[in-house]
């Protein structure tokens, strides 16, 4: 209901086109591009179960993707799922080793500045209509990225962990 004047028609209302919901991604990548792309499903929860799940598949893409590479590695936090014990032996099975940065230090989070960064800047202010059209904005943004792109990320993190070192911590101005 709408308060008008006497004998004034209310105004029509429209409808607004509702954006596809958000989605939770997470992407296992190094300096050649992409490995893996994982969306989590709506009504799940990233626990240390489907972590494991995630690097048994990380694995699979390295050995198809990155054939005669002998050691890979993963950088992670120590968010509870990459420290829950299901997820430590998931790394040691797998084969990864793991390179851990300090927790809470966002200037050094590699996927955070770099990665996801990039893919909001591309993606800001667009409308999907479903979660596939999300997902497929997301895997073309990545698609088309040249081999010196994923490079240039990985450099970047030696150039930070220099500046926060010389900082003493202290939060890098960008």
């Amino acid at each position: 209901m709408q308060w008008t004047k006497k004998g004034e028609r209310p105004p029509k209302k429209f409808k607004v086109q509702k954006s596809a919901s958000k989605l939770m991604a997470t992407i296992f990548w190094d300096s050649e591009g992409v490995l893996l792309i994982d969306y989590l499903p709506k009504g799940t929860t990233m626990n240390g179960q489907y972590y494991a799940n995630l690097l048994a598949q990380a694995r699979e893409a390295v050995v198809q993707k990155r054939r005669g590479l002998s050691r890979s590695a993963v950088l992670q936090d120590n968010a509870s799922v990459h420290t829950a014990r299901v997820s430590r032996q998931a790394l040691k099975d797998t084969g990864f080793s793991q390179i851990d940065y300090p927790p809470y230090s966002p200037d050094l989070a590699l996927s955070d500045y770099f990665l996801f960064s990039n893919l909001k800047k591309e993606l800001c202010g667009r409308r999907f209509v479903d979660d596939n059209q999300m997902k497929m904005a997301v895997e073309s943004h990545f698609d088309c990225k040249e081999k010196e792109y994923f490079l240039g990320g990985l450099k970047a993190l030696y150039t930070r962990c220099e500046k926060c070192i010389s900082f003493e911590g202290d939060y890098i101005e960008k």
